[in-house]
């Protein structure tokens, strides 16, 4: 009995052994034949190919995939990376294997000023997500709802204007005044958003206390700085243990702040609201009005979440926007003048620009198309990161790979724009570039829902910087156009620009200024 036993037993050990060994080899046999995209051939121990990096990230990794192929599996550290640079797999990847690819990867350096990855750019692809992307469709971003914000965006740009003018005074071209344009696209675009989420003003005539508004400002710059730089620790963990430069403390301060921010702003209007105190259409306001219906659909946690992700996008990339679009029309003396001619001949010089004018300013369109092109808002997008195994373009993509997709190579492509280095709106007039590949807010479900904001602000403000001031140059040499590294490609060197008060427009701005 005890050596039948023995037998059954030691039969049991070698056919689990045989077992194992046997799925062990079906294992290796399919990695064997799983087809990767081909990487750079100078990975390294733990680092893999982070020491190939440089600043700008997205001109790194265009010179590799000119060098090495449009599809690239890096290792950027414990991180499998995939960069893609052809428009084809771009496409697929973001079309047909949409849902694979609309988780966001959880990056550690992204925890805090995420809170926890809640908010509607860092969430994954779920209910959380979901929820936030209709309410944000629906009743943020609607057609109706940026219609019904228009007054805001026009009253700031008018303020740019007689803000300009005021520091003007007495100005011509033989001695122009000086413009900080990058200070100024931000200061618009900022206080555009604080006004569609709150009602609030952080710069300008009739701002907020300045103390509130010197910390507003403090926290705006502090995120976009730590949030557009590139962190080790999201790569090699082991660096977290340590943490280098104190990122993880600031980031926890910084979230703390943000939070008590956006807490403030709804507690306020729920005070407001509760004393009968009129406070105007806000987002927060209309928000909290369907809260009292739906309190779990719109909680304080989905109220706050919605106010940091539309403060985070609708900032820096509009402001950048329009201080990438003044500084090509800087170097290209040309096309703001036609640019301007257009804006005469449709509108006159008795009043200013309006928002419904820029459907009948086709050329102004193609300039900022062109300066999409050549200045996408996000020239890797956002980080997508694959749910399950895939096949893209030809090559198998595990699950948990991250996706960088390279719009700013892509818009550069020779093969689909003729001369892609050069500045030229033309290229866009009656239809031209139907059909060309361009991306510059995504595409699928994590296509950037504030893209017709954006759009129309950023149209706004250069038609009426154009329409009411002469520009040029700072010096004889022309604007330096070098990309500095950054979640929204900023310049390297902020545009400051010569300008003055068009003789033409000098009634409006006169009637502007007294208002």
């Amino acid at each position: 009995m005890v050596a039948a036993t023995a037998l059954s037993f030691s039969f049991l050990s070698l056919a689990t052994t045989l077992f194992l060994l046997l799925l062990r080899s079906l294992i290796n046999n399919k990695k064997r034949h799983c087809r990767l995209p081909p990487s750079p051939p100078s990975s390294l121990p733990v680092i893999g190919h982070l020491h190939l990096l440089k600043k700008p990230l997205h001109r790194t990794l265009s010179a590799l995939a000119a060098q090495h192929g449009p599809v690239l599996l890096f290792r950027f550290g414990s991180r499998r990376v995939v960069h893609v640079a052809d428009p084809a797999v771009a496409a697929e990847c973001l079309s047909t294997h949409d849902v694979t690819f609309a988780n966001r990867p959880r990056l550690p350096s992204a925890r805090y000023l995420s809170n926890d990855y809640t908010t509607l750019g860092s969430s994954s692809y779920g209910p959380n997500w979901r929820n936030l992307r209709r309410i944000a469709t629906v009743d943020v971003f609607s057609s109706h709802r940026v219609l019904c914000s228009a007054d805001v965006r026009a009253s700031e740009v008018r303020n740019m204007a007689r803000q300009l003018f005021k520091a003007a005074a007495g100005a011509d071209a033989s001695r122009p005044a000086r413009c900080d344009v990058k200070a100024r696209a931000f200061e618009i675009a900022l206080n555009t958003v604080a006004r569609v989420i709150a009602g609030k003003r952080y710069y300008g005539d009739g701002s907020v206390a300045s103390e509130e508004a010197e910390r507003f400002r403090a926290m705006v710059r502090e995120y976009l700085a730590m949030h557009g730089a590139s962190n080790l620790q999201d790569f090699v963990p082991v660096l977290a243990l340590v943490d280098i430069g104190g990122v993880n403390k600031r980031a926890i301060r910084l979230s703390k702040a943000r939070n008590e921010w956006a807490q403030r702003l709804i507690d306020e209007h729920r005070a407001a609201a509760a004393a009968g105190r009129e406070q105007g259409k806000t987002m927060v306001g209309d928000l909290l009005e369907k809260q009292a219906s739906d309190p779990e659909t719109y909680s304080d946690k989905v109220i706050r979440a919605l106010c940091l992700s539309i403060l985070q996008a609708g900032t820096d990339t509009s402001s950048s926007t329009i201080e990438w679009g003044m500084a090509l029309l800087l170097n290209h003396p040309a096309a703001m003048a036609k640019a301007k001619a257009e804006i005469d001949e449709v509108i006159g010089t008795a009043r200013i620009l309006e928002e419904a004018d820029l459907p009948n300013l086709p050329y102004l369109g193609c300039i900022i198309k062109e300066t999409l092109r050549l200045h996408p808002v996000g020239p890797l997008l956002a980080p997508h990161e694959s749910a399950s195994d895939c096949s893209v373009g030809g090559y198998d993509i595990p699950a948990g790979t991250m996706l960088l997709v390279n719009v700013h190579a892509m818009h550069r492509d020779a093969r689909v724009w003729e001369e892609p280095e050069r500045f030229s709106p033309e290229r866009f007039e009656g239809g031209n570039s139907d059909g060309k590949w361009m991306l510059p807010f995504g595409m699928g479900r994590r296509r950037c829902p504030g893209e017709g904001l954006a759009v129309k602000m950023v149209g706004l403000a250069l038609g009426t910087l154009l329409q009411c001031f002469e520009w040029r140059r700072t010096g004889d040499e022309e604007v330096d156009m070098t990309e500095a590294s950054g979640l929204t490609m900023p310049k390297s060197v902020p545009l400051e620009a010569f300008y003055w008060p068009r003789t033409e427009m000098m009634s409006p701005l006169t009637a502007l200024h007294g208002c």
